[in-house]
């Protein structure tokens, strides 16, 4: 595996009975980028993040994780290599029941071990990281806003100090504004602590903000992942629909307009 890697994956195959989503399907991710993973309904993309973070063995190939084969490592070694990764699923997957800051600390407690007051601070800390206000803490899922669930989870996906994120549509359902604010705070985090970010999304706004490489999932495999221009100018019938469309247009004008 290249030190220039986290992930590689090669020769996935990820079927469920006689529906297979990837076939061969190979992808690198870089130290230090910002990965976007896209394409159109039932190419795979959560599947694909739910392999490469150990929820979903596949039916053949590999997936290495910081140069180690994940799905040949044994209990103890694969839960320690776990730890070095942060999860934001797609509709949060908060504990309904645990306030915020319970929420944080459940992978303090439960994988660092720490005292219940030190993962208590922890989380507190973990919260204004996410920018969240410190009361947010106390609150169950139920009581935020869409956006700030995003952050919470996002909280808990930093518990354990990852080095590498994987956000499942993290603007989603979220307001342009707070939206493009998510965004920066991804940004943010990659820059201070030199974040690897693999990102599914369909939102054109946050690859043209954030992505410094972008897979084209399609065919049951990665069409390709280059720099957004190098995609977008791919001829291809959905990169063409997707990147050129009317939406792509407005996306490409309004990262145009922000760039100094």
């Amino acid at each position: 595996m290249s030190a220039a890697n986290v992930v590689e994956a090669r020769g996935v195959r990820n079927q469920f009975g006689a529906q297979v989503v990837h076939d061969g399907l190979d992808l690198d991710v870089r130290r230090g980028e910002v990965l976007a993973i896209v394409g159109g309904s039932g190419t795979g993309k959560s599947v694909l993040l739910r392999t490469i973070v150990g929820l979903n063995r596949p039916a053949a190939g590999t997936v290495h994780l910081f140069g180690e084969d994940l799905y040949a490592l044994a209990a103890e070694a694969r839960a320690r290599l776990e730890r070095r990764i942060g999860v934001l699923f797609q509709q949060g997957a908060l504990f309904s029941s645990l306030t915020v800051a319970e929420n944080i600390a459940v992978p303090l407690l439960e994988h660092a071990h720490l005292p219940a007051p030190e993962a208590a601070r922890l989380a507190a800390l973990k919260i204004a990281l996410a920018g969240l206000p410190p009361e947010a803490g106390a609150k169950l899922p139920a009581e935020l806003s869409g956006g700030m669930v995003k952050r919470a989870a996002l909280a808990r996906a930093l518990a354990l100090d990852p080095e590498i994120l994987f956000l499942d549509e993290p603007t989603a359902g979220l307001d342009p504004i707070g939206a493009a604010a998510f965004d920066q705070l991804i940004l943010t985090l990659r820059d201070a602590f030199g974040l690897t970010v693999f990102l599914v999304t369909h939102d054109l706004d946050t690859l043209y903000t954030i992505a410094d490489r972008v897979a084209v999932l399609a065919n049951r495999r990665v069409l390709i992942a280059d720099t957004l221009k190098t995609v977008a100018d791919t001829d291809d019938d959905w990169i063409c629909e997707y990147f050129h469309g009317p939406r792509g247009r407005a996306a490409q004008t309004t990262a145009l307009a922000r760039k100094p």
